[in-house]
């Protein structure tokens, strides 16, 4: 009579068993380059004995493949956390119910303007959508302020953006479809055209043929910017827009799915991302991150958001605009170009 119960007695301790083994690794799928995420993943491992499965994004697929793979994987996930580099991809995972709620309590202290209302994605060390100029070609005072200065006439056939169908200047259009309206926005980009501007690969290519003096101006990302920068070379970083609609800023996100195999795990892993150490590490790595909470030490060259005016901008609301655009009006324009 005692044997069903030693039996059952059996069952329960192999599943807490297996429970305990599961809650010791943590699998996160990330957008991140890997020389920022892997270190910051190998501290989590040190300070918590927890196994981290890192899984990056590849080159070819950028921020876009994850995410495909992760809503595939919807019914049966396979992440805990997304670490994404940009709002929006989070923001469509919560569209598709593959993002669960979590308000971490180490979010205290970040601004609320970068994280979903809901709790399904929380923002955290941001990069900055940028001007750069070549310090040898802008005389003094003749800078641009505003990223419509790059329609101005002295920059004509001098200016440069990356292929705006990708990646974070993907984003950017979207924002200022967002924000200037689609008149004003298409005006841009024809303008950009008929004033000489041209398309180049990526943003790194921007910031290297700005920093060469192949073209005046640029827009690119303060990582990129920062990299001239402490290379010295001879280019100059400018927030756009103070007087006007702002700089766009994309915050890193942490995002937690909907039913992965190990939550308890993967919400350890969100509060360990959030924490100031966390910001202040990605502030002193070569991408220069912005922390998103004040105090948090960060070296001289990287800008504080207190001296930013931030682009107001509805990050849920630029999805539909990315799914939109690359498909229409922007795929017309690219192919323009070509």
């Amino acid at each position: 009579m005692k044997r069903p119960a030693i039996g059952c007695l059996l069952i329960l301790l192999t599943t807490w068993a297996c429970e305990r083994k599961v809650s010791q690794e943590v699998v996160v799928y990330t957008s991140v380059d890997d020389v920022f995420a892997r270190p910051i993943t190998e501290r989590f491992e040190k300070e918590t004995g927890v196994t981290v499965r890192l899984v990056p994004d590849t080159k070819e697929t950028e921020s876009p493949g994850l995410v495909n793979r992760l809503i595939a994987e919807k019914e049966r996930p396979q992440a805990d956390v997304f670490w994404s580099r940009d709002p929006v991809r989070a923001a469509l995972l919560r569209a598709k119910d593959v993002a669960a709620p979590y308000r971490s309590p180490q979010a205290n202290g970040l601004l609320r303007q970068f994280s979903d209302p809901g709790g399904y994605w929380t923002g955290f060390s941001a990069r900055a959508r940028v001007l750069i100029y070549n310090r040898n070609l802008v005389p003094e005072g003749q800078e641009p302020k505003s990223v419509l200065d790059l329609l101005a006439l002295r920059f004509k056939d001098k200016a440069c953006i990356a292929n705006p169908l990708f990646g974070t200047t993907l984003i950017h259009a979207a924002a200022l479809f967002a924000v200037l309206g689609e008149t004003t926005a298409k005006a841009f980009f024809a303008g950009f055209v008929g004033n000489g501007g041209k398309m180049l690969s990526s943003n790194g290519e921007v910031r290297r043929r700005v920093a060469a003096g192949e073209f005046a101006v640029g827009i690119t990302d303060t990582d990129d910017a920062n990299v001239a920068r402490r290379a010295g070379e001879p280019v100059g970083i400018v927030y756009p827009d103070a007087d006007g609609m702002g700089t766009l800023l994309i915050p890193n996100c942490a995002v937690l799915i909907a039913g992965g195999p190990n939550a308890e795990a993967g919400r350890r892993f969100i509060d360990y991302l959030l924490r100031p150490e966390t910001e202040q590490a990605l502030a002193e790595s070569e991408a220069a991150l912005m922390p998103l909470r004040a105090g948090v030490p960060m070296p001289s060259d990287v800008v504080s958001m207190e001296s930013l005016k931030p682009m107001s901008v509805n990050y849920a609301r630029l999805v539909g605009l990315l799914e939109e655009l690359p498909q229409g009006y922007l795929q017309d324009w690219v192919a323009r170009q070509s």
